[in-house]
């Protein structure tokens, strides 16, 4: 299985040689078995993680016990680095792997030392941030704005959009009651938009595994609800 390295990564590749070995020396390589928790809710946050391989669920519980996805973190993406800059910080949210899953940790007083010595990874760290917030804004939108329907859509245009070719087919890598959460959908009204594309031609859906038949028609449906390429992961560049 293919493992994402530090260089690999969008946080750490300005990095010269010795500022990565001085990152490898700061940090834990750990493995989690499938729903293994990595941190609770409102646990002391001393360490920021990236996803060698394998997938981290973030989510949270709403007051009547519902758990609510926020994010679900895939191979080569940081997560939790923003709250090194916080004079206390706790996790907001509870993390939690998606079948086997390899990440590294590192600490956070480390690197922010690292941070100032290196004006690019600081730029980078910002800017890393400032995409987030923008997903974050354009998923407040989305949730107030738009139909179930249209969310459904938009992640699979997302899927063909980013895929630059003519004919998509892909395995869901994430389960679809998680998918659906992180939709903010439930899982049987997933399950009956998708059965509904179906229907209309637009997709072909066995098991996990989706084709997208007619592209244009399901970008239509995401445009007719102001949404196109809703992705499960951080934004990179």
């Amino acid at each position: 299985m293919m493992m994402t390295t530090l260089r690999d990564t969008y946080l750490f590749s300005q990095l010269d040689g010795e500022q990565l070995a001085r990152l490898k020396s700061f940090s834990q390589a750990i493995h989690l078995e499938d729903g293994r928790t990595l941190f609770e809710a409102g646990d002391e946050a001393r360490r920021f993680f990236m996803v060698r391989d394998g997938q981290i669920k973030l989510s949270r519980l709403s007051l009547d016990g519902n758990e609510k996805v926020i994010e679900v973190v895939s191979q080569g993406y940081t997560f939790a680095e923003a709250l090194m800059f916080l004079d206390s910080p706790h996790y907001p949210v509870r993390a939690v792997a998606i079948g086997d899953t390899n990440l590294y940790s590192f600490d956070n007083k480390s690197f922010l030392g690292l941070l100032r010595e290196s004006t690019d990874t600081c730029f980078r760290v910002m800017g890393d941030m400032s995409q987030r917030l923008r997903q974050l804004i354009k998923e407040i939108d989305d949730l107030t704005l738009q139909s179930a329907t249209g969310r459904v859509a938009g992640y699979l245009c997302g899927r063909y959009v980013y895929s630059g070719q003519d004919r998509v087919e892909f395995d869901l890598d994430t389960p679809k009651g998680v998918l659906a959460s992180r939709l903010s959908v439930k899982p049987e009204t997933f399950s009956r938009i998708l059965h509904t594309f179906t229907s209309q031609g637009l997709v072909k859906v066995r098991g996990g595994h989706i084709e997208i038949l007619d592209p244009a028609g399901l970008r239509e449906q995401a445009q007719s609800a102001g949404v196109c390429g809703q992705s499960l992961g951080p934004v990179k560049d």
